[in-house]
């Protein structure tokens, strides 16, 4: 069995910073301030602490994090023109390098009051998010955890989004193999000490189905209906695992101050 305490020592620096990314700016996510706002202080404080901002670039990505508000569903594009208003629901989606080595995490936040099927659509994804964590151990296999969060999703009304996963996450950004948000018991390759990847499950009020707009990033549901995901690095230890990405002030789900 070879040793992966190095691997996750530095997994476990570069989640924090993501996490930290996402602390520093829930104070600054309110009414007024605009994406692009947002995007620039992740930026500076991923840069500030010794980091570089993974998304910036990607693949022709021109921006360092992923801000996806209301019915989109991921990658959405942070925009001068896109101010926060009363009411909407969005996603922060920040990936920070330190050392080579990648952490991935994103949250949901709330601006204001915001309405009850919103607020229970945020609550029942968290929740999808963390029972499949519970689960994980060596032996359980990749169609366990898309079981877990498929199950509880469709029981309390929602869909699971086909068209995007979790991956592999170390020293690249995506890698082998996907984790798939839906699936059956039983299914797909054991999870084994040392591996790192993301789960991040997308949830639609209404149907599953997705589109991408003509930038080429921003996805949004097909039926304009209201997405959430919340997203944690997470590494498989000899007898469980461990969460790379939590907020050390204790930030879990909307309303965190």
């Amino acid at each position: 069995m070879s040793d992966y305490s190095e691997k996750f020592e530095k997994m476990r620096k570069a989640g924090k910073l993501a996490a930290q990314t996402l602390d520093m700016l829930t104070e600054n996510i309110k009414e007024g301030i605009s994406t692009a706002n947002i995007d620039k202080l992740g930026y500076e404080f991923i840069r500030d602490n010794g980091g570089h901002s993974a998304p910036l670039y990607y693949r022709g990505f021109k921006k360092s994090l992923c801000t996806s508000l209301n019915h989109v569903v991921c990658h959405g594009v942070p925009s001068d023109d896109r101010i926060l208003e009363e009411g909407d629901a969005l996603n922060v989606d920040v990936t920070a390098i330190l050392d080579d080595h990648y952490g991935d995490t994103s949250r949901m936040f709330c601006i204001g009051k915001t309405s009850v099927k919103l607020n229970n659509l945020i609550n029942i994804t968290h929740e999808s998010l963390m029972r499949a964590i519970r689960i994980l151990k060596p032996g359980v296999r990749l169609g366990d955890i898309g079981y877990e969060i498929q199950s509880y999703v469709e029981k309390e009304g929602f869909s699971v989004v086909r068209d995007f996963c979790g991956h592999g996450i170390g020293t690249k950004f995506h890698e082998a193999p996907n984790i798939l948000h839906y699936g059956n018991k039983n299914t797909g390759m054991e999870l084994y000490p040392g591996m790192t990847f993301t789960i991040e499950p997308m949830i639609n009020a209404g149907k599953f189905g997705t589109k991408t707009l003509n930038d080429g990033w921003t996805a949004v549901t097909k039926d304009k209906s209201l997405s959430a995901q919340f997203e944690h690095t997470v590494g498989i230890t000899e007898n469980g695992y461990e969460i790379f990405t939590e907020s050390a002030k204790g930030y879990v789900k909307p309303p965190y101050l």
